[in-house]
């Protein structure tokens, strides 16, 4: 018999990372406690206004007029603050990146691709795979206990197949549904190498990407590498949109943590991790909706370092419509407080680690205050310009954003070798598309701070070609 068909069974023993607690809160008990809290600090909000508002000198329609100037030039003051702070540390990564190569270092890599439901793009996104320009690695694809044939097209593909530059081994573990951080955590607990690479069933890896990313493990302090995620079903309005929210909205705040190598979310699309420093970190979890934030958050806080990788590109499949970006923004949304929550102590002991508190309060800051601060501004300036007589600025306000984001998408679009198609997105990409996510963003917050349940939820594939290169 061929050696290479020779197939081992093996039994794996895993160990739930989940938090479980001994006692269970009332549900009901605490949405009243929490609806109860609210309304009392809104009352006694109101109650200072009202009898507050009086003493004031100015008439209310000149204080709404003033306070309205006031708040947009503070608003104005904080968004150039945070997109030029982001730009500038994003082109000193770039720069400092650009001259520093590092050759000469191939461990041997483990693929981890956990699949459910993914029958139409398993069979694309494992082929492309075996043309990755590296020569040390294997793939290893853990069916989560599908209901479709997700299982039996992977079984097919089990074995030695030809890779670029020799035979690449295929294995698969079978195991009940759990989610996927059980099924990352199961393909981790099978693979003995050094380095292990976790990726989406449904994404399509570049052929450099294991070969540009693996270098910075030279550095004994990188615990991980993140990837750079692209959005591969474009020629659509939402996914245009959302294409050029990764280059310029997610790339390029990548960038900026990487040049403190305090990357904040390793995608689960593409990212490379030290073995050691999963271990540290306990594995994935499965007490939040975003395991990728959460074991994020674990590896810095036992002082590793993440590093991002620009030419580590793993190709994703957008949501085409509406309605289902803004079901995956809202899961999205949940699982980062949800990790923040997980993780507050560090928010208020930054002597715990100070690069985690700071990532922290930037998520807070990203997830819950600048949300909160767009919508507010928005329906603030065009009710006062309706009703205060300068309704002319509109416009300008608008298209004075307009302009940040064309020129910011156009730094971005040329780093990255981007399509320049996608610029013109920028006119209608912060007045329309940010506005809708940081409400739906708003929505989910709320939805968290009350407790209410959630599904996970899973975007109906269309099944795509492989990328060529």
């Amino acid at each position: 018999m061929n050696l290479k068909q020779n197939i081992r069974k093996t039994s794996i023993t895993l160990t739930n990372t989940q938090t479980s607690k001994s006692v269970k809160e009332d549900r009901g008990k605490l949405l009243k406690k929490r609806i109860f809290t609210t309304g009392f600090y809104s009352l006694v909000l109101m109650l200072i206004i009202y009898f507050t508002l009086p003493y004031t000198i100015l008439s209310f329609p000149s204080l709404l007029e003033y306070s309205t100037l006031v708040s947009l030039f503070i608003f104005l003051i904080v968004l150039l603050f945070r997109y030029f702070s982001i730009l500038v540390m994003a082109y000193l990564y770039i720069n400092n990146y650009t001259f520093n190569r590092k050759e000469g270092f191939y461990p041997f890599v483990s693929i981890i691709v956990p699949v459910y439901n993914e029958g139409k793009v398993i069979e694309h996104s494992v082929g492309s795979l075996l043309s990755i320009d590296y020569s040390n690695y294997e793939i290893i694809v853990v069916n989560d206990g599908s209901t479709d044939n997700t299982y039996e097209v992977a079984k097919k593909m089990v074995g030695y197949k030809k890779g670029k530059y020799g035979d690449v081994k295929i294995s698969v573990i079978n195991k009940p549904n759990g989610g996927k951080a059980k099924a990352l955590n199961a393909g981790i607990s099978f693979s003995k190498a050094e380095i292990v690479l976790c990726m989406d069933g449904d994404s399509q890896l570049s052929e450099d990407c294991i070969r540009t990313a693996v270098r910075h493990f030279v550095d004994p302090s990188i615990g991980a590498v993140a990837g750079n995620v692209k959005v591969q079903n474009r020629r659509k309005f939402f996914t245009d949109l959302q294409a050029l929210e990764y280059i310029e909205g997610l790339n390029m705040a990548r960038a900026a943590q990487s040049f403190m190598r305090l990357v904040n979310i390793i995608p689960g699309p593409i990212g490379l991790f030290r073995r050691k420093a999963i271990e540290d970190a306990g594995y994935y979890s499965s007490d939040t909706f975003a395991e990728d934030a959460d074991l994020t958050l674990k590896i810095l806080a036992h002082g590793w370092k993440i590093f991002y990788e620009p030419r580590a590109i793993s190709y994703t499949e957008a949501p085409e419509k509406l309605h289902q970006l803004l079901k995956q923004r809202y899961r999205w949304t949940r699982g980062i407080l949800q990790a923040i929550r997980k993780h507050k102590k560090l928010l208020v002991n930054p002597t715990i680690n100070f690069g985690d508190t700071f990532i922290l309060w930037t998520m807070v800051y990203e997830a819950l205050i600048w949300p909160a601060m767009n919508i507010f501004s928005n329906l603030f300036f065009i009710f006062a310009a309706l009703f205060y007589g300068f309704s002319s600025l509109i416009f300008f306000w608008w298209a004075g954003l307009a302009l940040l984001d064309m020129s910011t998408a156009l730094y971005c679009i040329a780093v990255e070798k981007e399509e320049i198609r996608l610029i013109p997105y920028a006119i209608v990409y912060r007045m329309f598309f940010v506005l809708t996510i940081d409400i739906c963003k708003a929505m989910s917050t709320v939805e968290e701070f009350l407790g209410f349940e959630m599904q996970w939820g899973k975007l109906e594939r269309i099944g795509l070609k492989p990328i060529a290169e």
